[in-house]
């Protein structure tokens, strides 16, 4: 039975205290970023001693309001109490004096450093004018303690220890900054399922000590293993907050998509026949496993996973950033190793990077250079200069075909919006029309307009008979433009979806709740 497009009657949000018997209690928030008003309203209380989810989908607001609650951003408009106290978040170091503490997905720590100068940091524990060391170690080895990590990491280099263990220390860091408020933020993105066991035994610890946690996933089982409370936002508001034992994945899942449909897609035809690219049983140990996917010429397929599940590996893979260590990449029935990117160039495979500021342009050059720097073989003569002319002649054709809003090829990329940026990445990759193309996010960051181009172009590519592999954490994006849908979870594929496949459907199969899935759906083997 597939999930009713409009949301079934839930039960209704908790009654919230109010500020003076809450730990946190924001009211009225909101926050614009110039013309896009990331959060219109948002009310959420936090009680001491518990653990409180922030669940929504991609844009929803969830970040922005948790960088408000830290204070990194400061709210347009609404109140925040703390403790019943009304208090102004205008910096970190505010928030951090009030004892909210983050843990990022990442850990944010100097690897060449110890455990116990990273903790300290900035607020050593000092005799006269000199760090003690014997106090801090002494501290640090009570923290360590308690988290479970042994004594003797105090005087361990970061860089030594793994990333569950460097977690850890981030945890250790903001305890020791005497906090009452811990926002988690995809704590359990990066960890194996013994280091997140690891890690859900230190936050329930830590809840009896009184510290209050705001924990934000994607995995939407782990809320029933630790939870308390969960506020779900939607569009930039928040819904409400309800207790856990009142909700279930597939009511978190609705609430977070609500009645809003996904735009109608353009229904194309392609040619049957074999794969153009075929992934069989490709592994990276550590990374993924087994992964079965495929390709046809003038096919949009889908890669779809939340944040850790592995999806992002698997693209580099086929693009040659990783090498895989076990498992086949077939073009056009041949086994192919790409070891590099430019050798899966040379193969046919082009890759648009989901970060394309750090990986896939150079911001101050211009257009012209941006399009043509992976093309100079085919604009060199003699292979010894660039044919200057000929670039601008290309340059311009791409500009025309994708539509780049821009007075010149000669404009830096600097100066453009990130959609028209985007789309200067796009057009590099596509001046050879490779065999296969692959778009890591090819949306992220860009404006409805933008993303309407894109998909269009994508459309355009595909009908051209380019097999086009979309990796994208935006499920709406992905049924709307993709006309197979495999999902990415724990490192494997799990289910495969056709074109008429449901957002909630999607999301539940990524969030390990695949027990009632329509009868669209198959598994994949």
């Amino acid at each position: 039975m597939s999930i009713p497009d409009s949301v079934p009657t839930t039960p209704d949000p908790v009654d919230l205290p109010d500020s003076g018997t809450a730990r946190l209690h924001l009211q009225g928030i909101s926050k614009r970023y110039g013309g896009v008003r990331a959060i219109k309203k948002a009310d959420i209380t936090v009680r001491p001693g518990t653990v409180h989810a922030i669940v929504g989908e991609n844009g929803a607001g969830k970040s922005t309001l948790i960088k408000i609650i830290s204070g990194a951003e400061s709210a347009d408009t609404g109140e925040i109490f703390f403790e019943g106290a009304p208090i102004t978040l205008s910096s970190a170091i505010d928030a951090m004096a009030f004892g909210i503490q983050t843990v990022y997905q990442e850990p944010q720590l100097f690897a060449e450093l110890t455990v116990s100068e990273n903790i300290f940091i900035g607020r050593e524990i000092t005799s006269g004018t000199r760090v003690d060391w014997l106090a801090q170690n002494a501290k640090v080895i009570e923290l360590l303690t308690m988290l479970g990590l042994p004594a003797s990491y105090a005087t361990k280099t970061v860089g030594s220890l793994s990333i569950a263990q460097q977690q850890q220390v981030s945890i250790a860091k903001a305890l020791a900054g005497n906090a009452k408020i811990l926002i988690l933020d995809e704590p359990s993105a990066i960890l194996t399922d013994s280091e997140i066991d690891v890690l859900f035994n230190i936050v329930r610890r830590l809840t009896k000590t009184g510290v209050s946690v705001i924990y934000i996933s994607h995995r939407l089982d782990e809320l029933f293993k630790l939870c308390q409370e969960v506020t779900v936002m939607r569009d930039g508001e928040t819904l409400g907050t309800w207790p856990i034992q009142d909700l279930s994945i597939r009511r978190v899942i609705e609430l977070m998509v609500g009645e809003a449909l996904v735009e109608a897609r353009t229904e194309r035809t392609f040619p049957e026949g074999d794969p153009r690219l075929a992934l069989e049983g490709l592994t990276l140990e550590g990374q993924f496993h087994d992964v079965n996917v495929s390709v046809r010429p003038g096919e949009v397929v889908g890669l779809y996973g939340l944040v850790g599940s592995g999806v992002a590996e698997i693209a580099e893979a086929v693009y040659g950033m990783r090498r895989p260590t076990g498992g086949r990449i077939l073009l056009d029935g041949t086994v192919v190793e790409p070891r590099s990117p430019r050798a899966a160039q040379s193969l046919g495979i082009g890759m648009l990077p989901a970060d394309r500021k750090a990986q896939g342009m150079f911001s101050f050059q211009p257009i012209a250079f941006n399009i043509s720097i992976g093309h100079l073989s085919l604009l060199s003569k003699a292979r010894t200069w660039i044919d200057r002319r000929q670039e601008s002649i290309v340059a311009r054709q791409m500009i025309s075909r994708l539509s780049i809003k821009t007075p010149s090829e000669r404009q830096p990329v600097a100066a453009m919006s990130g959609g028209n940026a985007q789309k200067v990445v796009l057009a590099r990759e596509t001046v050879e029309r490779p065999p296969v193309l692959i778009l890591a996010e090819p949306t992220h960051g860009v404006d409805v307009g933008a993303k309407d181009e894109i998909h269009r172009i994508v459309g355009e590519l595909a009908h051209e008979g380019t097999a086009v592999l979309v990796v994208t954490s935006d499920v709406a994006e992905a049924i709307r433009i993709c006309d197979r849908l495999y999902v990415i979870r724990a490192g494997t594929t799990t289910v495969e979806f056709g074109p008429d496949a449901k957002q909630a459907d999607v999301l539940a199969a990524a969030s390990g709740d695949d027990s009632d899935l329509s009868a669209h759906v198959r598994e994949v083997s």
